[in-house]
């Protein structure tokens, strides 16, 4: 049962971290390919949406996805996803594709925001933080009860020493 309270902190401690990476990553990558002043003319090839939740009175959440195409400068053809694109871009339509140089490419058909982009990254960081933050409080309050009222530890076996006021009693 102690086993319980320091595995499930630590699996959520584990993907909150996972997700903070992701995080941050993706917002570099978006500030690399507006910073690169590398632009194409990108063509969405598709549009779809994901949804999650529903079940049991949850709400349901929904995610726009778009797959672009576009013409590198050095001849390739590129095609990505983007998530949480605008609702107004349709399959077919012309955008302008911002994206970095080399053997991976980073690209974003997002117009340039920093400051938007700024706040969405470190807002999710900041929640992710909190969610850690819990589980680092809870599994050292958890350790420092067990050592303090000597929860999870067995005692009065046979052969142990109780006192009791001063008494010293032997079973």
């Amino acid at each position: 049962m102690d086993a319980l309270f320091y595995i499930v902190p630590c699996l959520i401690l584990a993907v909150v971290l996972f997700i903070g990476f992701r995080v941050t990553r993706r917002s570099w990558q978006i500030r690399a390919a507006w910073n690169s002043g590398l632009t194409a003319e990108g063509r969405c090839l598709r549009t779809f949406t994901t949804t999650h939740g529903g079940g049991r009175d949850t709400s349901v959440h929904t995610t726009l996805h778009h797959v672009y195409e576009f013409t590198a400068r050095d001849g390739r053809v590129v095609r990505f996803e983007e998530e949480d694109g605008p609702a107004t871009t349709v399959q077919g339509d012309f955008v302008i594709v911002h994206y970095t140089e080399g053997a991976r490419i980073a690209a974003t058909a997002r117009r340039p925001g920093r400051l938007g982009l700024a706040a969405s990254t470190l807002g999710t960081l900041a929640v992710l933080g909190a969610a850690a933050v819990v589980c680092v409080t809870l599994l050292v309050s958890y350790q420092s009860m067990t050592a303090e009222f000597g929860f999870g530890e067995e005692t009065g076996g046979a052969g142990d020493t109780v006192v009791i006021d001063g008494v010293t009693m032997t079973p």
